[in-house]
């Protein structure tokens, strides 16, 4: 009887320990993306495809010069490269990389774009309904866009004027004051919320995404109206 190879991909093994490091998602597909470009680009340069253990630094030298000469990438986007190999080298292959010498990407000097006032005041009146609640929030709140759409029915405590942001940037927790020009708009938004959510039950709708496998310690919360 022949026996499934059970071994996962690396792929599978890099998004493991970056979920067990408890990166965020976003960094997660960007190193995961930034390890396939490198694949393919050695596969390009020697006509077959390599397992990165059988390549190191002088293959890591080439990619990112070639990052930075052939695809005039910025140095941000460079840098972003370095950290998700030697991150796949180190944590995932558990093997050194010394010497890199690329040639690195210039980072380039500019003045930031700065809006005036009257831009920002006809920047909140023009967007509506729920994306202008959110950038609103964006703006008021100083959240990211990413910890916006992370929201909770529980994290908005209207009544006490704040939000609790859950595993914000480096997975911290943080409590930040809702705006006063806020909260009707949202108290309104949260009927038209718990319309959907009373929508969903009746439906039998599956419940809402749970974060770090917090459906199995309470299976019940995922369709739960502070978890939506």
């Amino acid at each position: 009887m022949n026996i499934p190879n059970s071994e996962p991909s690396l792929e599978e093994k890099l998004r493991g320990v970056l979920r067990l490091k408890q990166y965020s998602r976003q960094t997660e597909e960007t190193y995961v993306q930034w390890y396939k470009r490198y694949v393919r680009f050695q596969a390009q340069v020697c006509g077959k495809m390599r397992h990165p253990q059988e390549m190191g630094a002088e293959e890591i030298t080439a990619f990112l010069t070639n990052l930075a000469v052939n695809k005039n990438l910025s140095a941000s986007s460079q840098n972003q490269a370095i950290n998700a190999l030697v991150f796949l080298y180190k944590e995932v292959l558990k093997l050194p990389v010394e010497g890199i010498a690329a040639t690195r990407a210039k980072k380039t000097k500019r003045l930031p774009v700065v809006l005036t006032q009257d831009e920002v005041k006809a920047l909140l009146t023009g967007a509506k309904g729920d994306a202008g609640l959110a950038v609103k929030l964006l703006y008021g709140c100083g959240l990211r866009v990413a910890e916006v759409l992370a929201l909770r029915i529980k994290d908005v405590d209207v009544g006490g004027g704040k939000i609790e942001v859950r595993g914000g940037k480096g997975d911290k927790d943080r409590v930040i004051t809702l705006p006063k020009s806020l909260l009707h708009p949202i108290e309104e938004h949260l009927k038209q919320v718990r319309a959907v959510f009373d929508a969903d039950r009746r439906d039998g709708v599956p419940g809402v995404a749970m974060p770090k496998a917090y459906d199995v310690k309470s299976p019940k919360a995922a369709e739960s109206w502070p978890w939506f």
